[in-house]
């Protein structure tokens, strides 16, 4: 016994002391300095559902079509025209007919994001009429592909494939939708993330028609179950299908022969991953210039982070919060970036900064490329939910972490600049209702690398302009 006492104080004694912080970048972002101010008109508003405001979630352009589409995530996708004057309902996913019970109680829950196939309009082709939802159900009879090992069961995500008979047609015209994959969801919150295509690859490159699925953690906190680093486990991955495939273990879609891990033919390795250790990829996007893909993933409680995401990386978490070392409560100062096989954000900021409120989540990502806003060209623009602050990186000569490159956009309004929570608790006063006290800010793309912000508080889609 007293051999082991004295073995126990040597190790507690030789225990390193580490640095420890809940706000690892002291200098904050800067109110004023560097910061860009836009113009904006309100595009269109979508409707109320029972006198709440549309919880918009996702954006999108459709060439084929020529029409943008928005969810909201308790289930009705949205069509836009062009010129914003035109709002139609094509699809409400929680109709009892299609058997997709949406389950989008809470602020995290619901129709989390949806994509068109890039040959969704092209007659003749394999893609023709469809697209793809990654949703929220209540129902959790059939089956899950993917489980996380623990939790509560609390309900189940998944993607579907929908095909429209007439792409053009103003509503819905197909089918009940075909399931691809499910997954068992151990708690209720960060369960699902971004989805899809890469909209730089033409027919013939490896990557055309695969689709790229963001999955969380699983929730709860500190990703208890432990799953973003096992390889062999889907949650806290992006995953890359040939959603038309079928040589998946439930022959649903496909896994691509150029996915990173396949060729190593580990059984312990899903050959459906294409990058691992993230917490909640809420959002990805590419540049259209160059094809850099990025991806904003949301932090745990003291680092949001921007990664430039790369085939086969490894984005660290749980072991690594941004460039930190994880610790719960608080991240470890020590050994900032030290470890070679992790992939580290180009930027990161601080959930203690002074700019933003209690909470904060990433959120983006848009590459602004176009010549028609000077003043926004060849950046990377991505914000943060709650605040509903926007920001702005170089696209080119990226930054290599923290948040020292990180600079504010906001709305010039008749001379005055606002954040978007400001335009929102105006726009909720003129409506009538209690304003606001956060901005549920998230990003989308028009026709020409047009911005669009959209929210879950007002039901305004605002579209930057000139």
């Amino acid at each position: 016994m007293y051999i082991k006492s004295m073995i126990a104080g040597a190790l507690l004694v030789a225990a390193p002391v580490t640095a420890q912080t809940n706000d690892p970048f002291p200098a904050p972002i800067p109110a004023t300095e560097g910061a860009i101010r836009v113009n904006f008109t309100e595009f269109a508003t979508l409707p109320d559902i029972e006198g709440v405001a549309a919880r918009a979630m996702t954006l999108v352009t459709e060439p084929g079509t020529r029409r943008m589409f928005v969810s909201d995530m308790r289930g009705p996708l949205y069509s836009l025209s062009y010129d914003g004057r035109t709002v139609t309902e094509y699809l409400d996913i929680n109709d009892t007919q299609w058997g997709v019970p949406v389950q989008s109680q809470g602020r995290e829950r619901g129709v989390q994001n949806f994509a068109f196939h890039p040959q969704f309009n092209q007659a003749g082709t394999p893609g023709y009429g469809k697209f793809y939802t990654w949703l929220d159900t209540s129902n959790k009879e059939p089956a899950p592909d993917f489980t996380a090992g623990g939790g509560n069961d609390s309900h189940d995500t998944i993607l579907l494939e929908w095909t429209a008979r007439t792409p053009t047609a103003a509503t819905f015209d197909g089918g009940a939708p075909r399931e691809l994959m499910r997954f068992e969801q151990p708690f209720p919150n960060h369960n699902a993330g971004g989805l899809g295509f890469n909209p730089t690859a033409d027919q013939g490159d490896e990557d055309f028609g695969l689709l790229y699925i963001g999955v969380g953690d699983g929730g709860s906190g500190g990703d208890p179950l432990d799953v973003s680093q096992n390889m062999a486990n889907g949650f806290g991955k992006i995953f890359r299908i040939d959603p038309m495939g079928r040589n998946s273990p439930n022959g649903k879609y496909g896994i691509p022969a150029s996915n990173p891990f396949v060729a190593d033919n580990n059984p312990q390795t899903l050959g459906e991953i294409y990058v691992s250790g993230v917490r909640n990829p809420q959002r990805f996007s590419w540049d259209p210039e160059n094809g850099n893909m990025y991806l904003a993933d949301i932090g745990q409680g003291i680092v949001e982070e921007l990664d430039l995401v790369t085939k086969g990386a490894n984005l660290g978490w749980r072991v690594w919060e941004g460039s930190y070392l994880f610790g719960s409560q608080t991240v470890s100062t020590d050994s900032v970036r030290g470890d070679r096989a992790m992939t580290y954000p180009i930027v990161e900021y601080a959930q203690a900064d002074p700019l933003l409120m209690t909470q904060s989540a990433i959120t983006g990502v848009h590459v602004y490329r176009g010549s028609a806003i000077p003043a926004l060209s060849d950046r990377i623009i991505f914000g943060d939910i709650p605040s509903g602050e926007i920001f702005y990186i170089p696209a080119d000569n990226l930054p290599s972490g923290g948040q020292d490159a990180i600079r504010r956009i906001v709305f010039n309004d008749n001379g005055t600049a606002k954040t978007l929570l400001e335009l929102i608790q105006a726009k909720n006063s003129q409506q009538g209702k209690t304003p606001a006290t956060r901005a549920d800010m998230r990003m989308g793309s028009g026709p020409d690398g047009q911005l669009l912000i959209i929210n879950k508080a007002d039901g305004v889609i605002r579209l930057i302009v000139p």
